[in-house]
C-alpha cells in the first residue's frame, strides 16, 4: 500500500513538468538499430582504429544503447558540439540528425539559446547559421530584421 501511494505521489510531482516517470511510461516501441560507416568511408584506410571506434562503438553502442532516447542523445551531442565550439560539417549532420528524430525548429531555438548562456554567445550565433539551413523559415513564420530592440 506505502509503495502505491508513493508512486501516486511521485505522479503528481513529476507530471506537471512533463515528465513521465518510468513505473507509470508505456513500453516503448522498438528502436531503429542506427548504423554508421562514415568512419570507414572517410578514414578507414588513414586510421582503420579511429574509423572502427567511430563506426562499432560510438554508433554501433552508444547511439543504440536503450538507456537514452535517440532524440535526447541528439540534443545532448548538438549541445556538447556547440559548447566546445565545433560549427563544422559534424553539427551541420548532428542537427539535421535531431530534425529525423523529432527536435522542432521551436526545441532547437530554446536548446541554442540556454547554450548560449552557459556556453558563450558567439557559438550560440554560430550553431543558430546552421540550425536555419535545416530548419529553414517558413511561409507563416515571422522574423524580427530590425536592428533594434521589439517593442
Amino acid at each position: 500500500m506505502k509503495k502505491g501511494i508513493l508512486v501516486m505521489l511521485a505522479c503528481a510531482l513529476v507530471l506537471p513538468f512533463g515528465r513521465t516517470p518510468s513505473v507509470m511510461a508505456a513500453p516503448s516501441p522498438q528502436r531503429e538499430k542506427i548504423v554508421q560507416t562514415a568512419g570507414r568511408d572517410r578514414l578507414g584506410n588513414f586510421a582503420p582504429l579511429f574509423a572502427e571506434a567511430n563506426d562499432d562503438v560510438l554508433f554501433g553502442k552508444v547511439w543504440n544503447d536503450p538507456s537514452v532516447d535517440v532524440k535526447t542523445r541528439c540534443i545532448v551531442t548538438i549541445t556538447s558540439l556547440v559548447s566546445m565550439g565545433v560549427t563544422d560539417s559534424s553539427l551541420k549532420y548532428h542537427l539535421q540528425n535531431a530534425k529525423n528524430h523529432g527536435v522542432t525548429r521551436k526545441e532547437i531555438a530554446g536548446i541554442l539559446t540556454q547554450v548560449g548562456f552557459y556556453a558563450g554567445w558567439p557559438k550560440a550565433w554560430a550553431a543558430f547559421s546552421m540550425a536555419k539551413e535545416v530548419w529553414p523559415e517558413t511561409a507563416g513564420s515571422t522574423e524580427h530584421n530590425g536592428g533594434g530592440m521589439e517593442k
